[in-house]
C-alpha cells in the first residue's frame, strides 16, 4: 500500500489551511468596514484602521476559543456558521461598543457605516466559509486532500467507521487498513470492499513511524484497556493521530461532552444540550419568538377567553401541573375546552368524541389554539417553544415506569410545539407504542438539537399537515 497523498492546496493538511482561514478572515473583516465608508463616499483613515484592527484582533481570539478555527473535516456547515456569527455579534461587537463608550470616541464613527459593517461583516465570512468548505468537500470527494486512516479492530464499530469513510468522500478519509493481533475466527467478519487487513498491531506502529498512515482509529471496545494503553505506549514515539472511537453507543447516550473534575475527564452520558452559549442561545429565541408571538396574539387571545366563557361555565384558563425541566412541577397555562378541570392522581386522556370537551373547546384543541397562553410560561422561563410536550404528572407516573428512557425527556425544558408533534406523534396514547415513538422523537431532538432545527420545527407547526394529527 502507498500514501497517495495529494500536492497543492487540494493536498493541505488541516493544520496548513488554518492560517489560510484566519487571514481571510481578517482581510474581509477589514473589506466589510471598507465597503460602507466607499459607499458613503468617504475617506478611509486612522479611525478606520484602528477599529478594524482591533475587530480583527478579538474575532481571532474569540473565533480560537470558540473552535471556529478547528479542522472542519467532518463538522457541520451549520454548527460553524453559527459559531461564527455567535463570536461577531455576542463578542466582538459588544466589546467595540463597550470601547467607544469609555473612550468617548463615538461621535467620530458613523452609525450608518458601523451598523453596516455589523452586518457585512460575518456576512462576508460566512460566505467564504460556506464556500471553502463545498469547495473542499467537492475536492475530497474527487480523491484530493485525502488522508490515509489506518483502524485499530476488525470490530462492529471498526466496521461502523469503514463505513462513515466510504459512504462520506467529502470528509477526506480512505481506509488504509485494519489491524489486528486476534485471530482470523475471533474478528468481526467485514467486507473487503470497506478495507482488508493489513497487519498486526506491530505492523501498524512500523507504518505510523515511516510516516504511511497519518491518522489512527482505534475501535477496540472499552474492556480491552491494557492494549489500548500498550499501543498508545507504543505509537507516542510516532508523529501520527490517534484517536479513540470507544464504543459508547453500547449506552443509552442523551447528551455527551467531554468535562474535568478537579482536573479528571469524565464524559456526560445523560445532559441537556443547553450549557454555555447553547443555552443563551435557546433562552434568547424564547424570548424573542414569544414576545413578538404574544404582541400579534393579544387581541385574539382575549376573544378566545371571552368565547370560553360565553360557551361553558367554568373559567376561560385552566392550570395543570406538570413536570418541567429536571422534573420540578410546573403549572402550564391553557385555554379551558372541557367541561372539566382534572388535575388529579387519575387523569383521562382526552379521546375521539370525548364528551367532557365543549364544542368551542373541540374547535380550539383541532386549531391548537387552546395551547396559546403557554407563551407566558416561555416567557416566564418554566417552558420553551420548542421541545419535548408537558405531560401531566400523573401520566408521567405512568409511563415512567413503562418507557425506557422517559423522564430523560425532562433534561430540557417542555415545549409548546416539538419534533414529536410535528411528526404526528401528539393527542392519546392509547397504545404503549405510541407514547415510544413519542418520546423516541423527543430524545432525538435533544441529542441533535440546533438553533436552525428549532425554526423548522416551528415552521413544521404552522404550515405542516402532520401537526394537527390526531387534534382532539
Amino acid at each position: 500500500m502507498t500514501n497517495d497523498k495529494q500536492t497543492g492546496w487540494g493536498g493541505a493538511s488541516d493544520a496548513e489551511l488554518a492560517p489560510l482561514m484566519r487571514l481571510v478572515d481578517l482581510i474581509l473583516i477589514y473589506v466589510a468596514l471598507w465597503l460602507p465608508i466607499y459607499a458613503r463616499g468617504q475617506v478611509w483613515d486612522q479611525k478606520a484602521w484602528v477599529a478594524a484592527t482591533i475587530a480583527a484582533v478579538l474575532f481571532l481570539v474569540i473565533g480560537q476559543s470558540l473552535s471556529v478555527y478547528q479542522s472542519a473535516r467532518g463538522a457541520r456547515l451549520r454548527a460553524q456558521l453559527l459559531r461564527i456569527w455567535w463570536g461577531w455579534i455576542a463578542g466582538v461587537v459588544p466589546v467595540l461598543l463597550f470601547l467607544l463608550f469609555l473612550s468617548k470616541r463615538s461621535e467620530d464613527y458613523s452609525r450608518i457605516i458601523v451598523s453596516s459593517w455589523f452586518l457585512i461583516a460575518p456576512f462576508l465570512i460566512s460566505m467564504w466559509r460556506t464556500g471553502a468548505t463545498l469547495l473542499l468537500r467537492e475536492l475530497r470527494a474527487r480523491g484530493y486532500n485525502t488522508r490515509a486512516a489506518a483502524i485499530v479492530g476488525m470490530t462492529e464499530l471498526g466496521e461502523q467507521l469503514a463505513m462513515q469513510m466510504k459512504s462520506v468522500p467529502s470528509l477526506g478519509l480512505r481506509t488504509y487498513g485494519f489491524y489486528d493481533d486476534r485471530d482470523e475466527e475471533r474478528c468481526h467478519p467485514i467486507s473487503p470492499e470497506l478495507g482488508t487487513r493489513a497487519g498486526t498491531l506491530s505492523d501498524l506502529v512500523e507504518a505510523a513511524k515511516t510516516g504511511e498512515v497519518d491518522l489512527i482509529y482505534i475501535a477496540f471496545p472499552l474492556r480491552a484497556e491494557p492494549r489500548i494503553n500498550e499501543l498508545l505506549r507504543q505509537l507516542s514515539d510516532t508523529t501520527a493521530s490517534v484517536y479513540l472511537a470507544a464504543d459508547f453507543f453500547v449506552f443509552d447516550l442523551l447528551h455527551t461532552r467531554w468535562v474535568t473534575l478537579g482536573g479528571v475527564p469524565t464524559m456526560s452520558l445523560h445532559e441537556t444540550p443547553f450549557y454555555g452559549v447553547d443555552g443563551w442561545l435557546k433562552r434568547l429565541e424564547d424570548i424573542v419568538v414569544a414576545s413578538a408571538i404574544l404582541m400579534v396574539i393579544a387581541i385574539p387571545m382575549l376573544i378566545i377567553g371571552v368565547c370560553v366563557k360565553l360557551t361553558s361555565p367554568g373559567p376561560a384558563l385552566f392550570r395543570q401541573r406538570r413536570y418541567g425541566l429536571n422534573g420540578e412541577v410546573i403549572d402550564v397555562l391553557k385555554f379551558r375546552t372541557m367541561t372539566v378541570t382534572e388535575d388529579g392522581d387519575e387523569i383521562k386522556q382526552a379521546t375521539k368524541n370525548d364528551p367532557r370537551i365543549t364544542n368551542f373547546g373541540a374547535f380550539l384543541r383541532r386549531t391548537n389554539l387552546d395551547e396559546l397562553p403557554q407563551f407566558f410560561n416561555v416567557l416566564g422561563g418554566s417552558m420553551s417553544i420548542v421541545g419535548p410536550r408537558p405531560h401531566a404528572v400523573a401520566h408521567n407516573e405512568l409511563y415512567r415506569k413503562k418507557v425506557r428512557g422517559y423522564m430523560l425527556r425532562h433534561k430540557v425544558k417542555p415545549g409548546i410545539t416539538g419534533w414529536a408533534q410535528v411528526n404526528g406523534w401528539r393527542g392519546e396514547t392509547d397504545t404503549l407504542e405510541k407514547m415510544e415513538k413519542r418520546v423516541e422523537h423527543d430524545l432525538d431532538y435533544i441529542r441533535n438539537w440546533s438553533l436552525l432545527w428549532d425554526l423548522q420545527i416551528i415552521l413544521m407547526t404552522v404550515f405542516g399537515s402532520r401537526a394537527w394529527r390526531n387534534a382532539y
